[in-house]
């Protein structure tokens, strides 16, 4: 199909992926849904992740590309950009192309001719479960698709760095069977929901994007027992809560205000999410409504420190580890576990500069703090 040299990931996980398509593409349909992406096969699969596995290792003029692929016809989608000739899809091509499509959004467009792959411009708006292969950093790619009803940060599928291959664990394999923890965890780590407007994977990729780093807490509405966890007076109190993303939530997505409702979500999100580049923890009810940020975590008098804690990740194969908290990052990570700990009814989401994003809940079948470990999901 191409004459760029074998990457052997490549070719393992090609089935896995296929397969993950043909799954998801097939339920789709039985849906009742239209205007769905073509579904992939593995050696078009294997040949994509090759070629862009070697393009993103090839400086071109002193910066490693940053490059986003996709697996669909040009009439399957909106207003592409359509190349005059087709290019092959071949690592110099990648290469070339890359500094024109580096902005987040935008996508080459790759499909078949026969069992050979070639290049026929760029896109913006992809069909839904449309293969897509994006490049991190050098060496680094994920394979994800587009979510249902399109809205929002990309669902990941895989995770190739070098010769280590991440299967993300959509069905929540790698969790603990315990109830409790599911609820807390699963909606967020779930990467295929049919749900297109997950508010704490939204926020959470907005965490991570900003690059500061960054606490989020999640409390029940209504309640003030988080209180006692935070030292007083809170610099940053917001009254009344800052509802935004709540009112766009209760107004809802439909065809006839989507664009703008769109629009003032992605906005919303990216103003909570902004508020933890601040030092300190912003505060959140449930409802998504702000309480509170730059708020400075403490533990309440009388309460226990936090000794040990449970970390999973949602990747296929994961086990579950006992360790103690300093082996799970800084300062950061150590107060946000302390106050799952104290507030049990709470959820605390922690970006760390370089990129590593953490749950923390608290887990009544272990009865410890239960870090989960998300990178995976938000590349």
């Amino acid at each position: 199909m191409n004459s760029n040299p074998t990457y052997p990931a490549a070719r393992v996980v090609a089935p896995t992926v296929e397969n993950h398509f043909a799954r998801h593409l097939a339920s789709a349909r039985d849906r009742g849904e239209h205007d769905l992406a073509p579904e992939p096969d593995a050696q078009s699969i294997e040949a994509i992740i090759n070629a862009t596995f070697w393009a993103s290792l090839r400086p071109e003029e002193g910066e490693f590309p940053k490059i986003s692929l996709a697996f669909v016809p040009p009439e399957q989608t909106k207003q592409p950009l359509i190349f005059e000739y087709r290019l092959p899809l071949a690592t110099d091509i990648l290469t070339k192309l890359a500094p024109a499509v580096e902005r987040e959004g935008i996508h080459l467009g790759v499909w078949l001719d026969g069992d050979e792959l070639y290049v026929w411009g760029a896109v913006r708006t992809l069909p839904s479960f449309c293969f897509v292969l994006e490049v991190i950093e050098p060496g680094l790619l994920v394979v994800k698709h587009r979510r249902r009803g399109g809205f929002g940060k990309f669902a990941n599928v895989v995770v190739l760095k070098g010769e280590q291959i991440k299967i993300v664990d959509e069905k929540g394999t790698s969790l603990p069977d315990c109830p409790a923890l599911l609820r807390s965890l699963l909606a967020f780590t779930a990467p295929s929901t049919d749900n297109s407007v997950n508010v704490l994977i939204q926020l959470a990729a907005s965490m991570r994007a900003h690059g500061h780093g960054g606490s989020l807490l999640v409390v029940p509405a209504g309640t003030n027992t988080w209180r006692s966890s935070i030292v007083h007076p809170i610099l940053y109190s917001v009254v009344p809560p800052f509802a935004a993303l709540t009112d766009l939530i209760s107004q809802g997505l439909t065809e006839e205000n989507q664009n703008r409702w769109e629009v003032l979500m992605r906005r919303a999100v990216d103003t909570v999410a902004g508020l933890t580049a601040v030092d300190g923890a912003t505060v959140i009810t449930d409802r998504y409504e702000v309480l509170a940020y730059g708020g400075k975590i403490r533990r309440p008098a009388g309460s226990m420190p936090v000794e040990q804690m449970v970390t999973t990740e949602p990747v296929v194969g994961d086990e579950a580890a006992v360790v103690q908290p300093a082996q799970n990052g800084g300062t950061r990570h150590l107060s946000a576990a302390q106050f799952v700990q104290d507030q049990r009814d709470a959820l605390a989401l922690v970006a760390s500069q370089d990129g590593r994003f953490t749950i923390f809940a608290w887990s009544p079948c272990e009865d410890m703090v239960h870090a989960h470990r998300v990178d995976a999901l938000l590349m």
